[in-house]
């Protein structure tokens, strides 16, 4: 993992790819916990049986899921001291290019792609390109928006 010390140093990384993280397993309880969670129970997801015969031969997780596994695979690509929080901000653009069959294993990677710098802080946009082992096209992009705010500031200038 890269540790950025403060903001000055994280913007000099503007352009550069901060790394990859780890491998992860999509597993059918990681598909069914977030089907449950968020109410999208269709067969390519849940019904084991009907997938194999489907498109895909197996179930594949949902989109957003693997979207949603951005957070884990960022804290070990990077992290930003001397920071009083970072905060999620949002994101730009996002795309799913390819399914990821359950059992899959996933990683992701990161280029900061722009910091821009406010009154209190720094909106940075991070591009994560999330690839699947053995995949000839990434399983998700998206410019992910966060915004960084120094110890120094204070909260009622937020």
């Amino acid at each position: 993992m890269k540790t950025f010390n403060g903001i000055d140093e994280f913007e000099r990384a503007v352009g550069s790819h901060l790394g990859d993280s780890d491998w992860h397993t999509i597993t059918q309880e990681q598909i069914d916990l977030f089907a449950e969670a968020t109410g999208d129970h269709q067969w390519i997801h849940t019904d084991a049986e009907r997938a194999a015969r489907g498109p895909f031969g197996s179930t594949i997780a949902h989109g957003y899921l693997t979207l949603s596994l951005v957070p884990k695979m960022i804290w070990q690509i990077y992290t930003v001291e001397g920071l009083s929080m970072g905060v999620n901000y949002g994101a730009n653009k996002v795309r799913f290019p390819s399914p990821v069959p359950v059992g899959s294993w996933v990683r992701a990677g990161a280029e900061l792609v722009e910091l821009n710098r406010g009154r209190n802080g720094a909106r940075a946009t991070v591009r994560v390109t999330i690839e699947r082992e053995g995949g000839d096209k990434p399983v998700c992009v998206a410019e992910i928006l966060s915004v960084l705010v120094p110890e120094r500031a204070s909260r009622s200038s937020l």
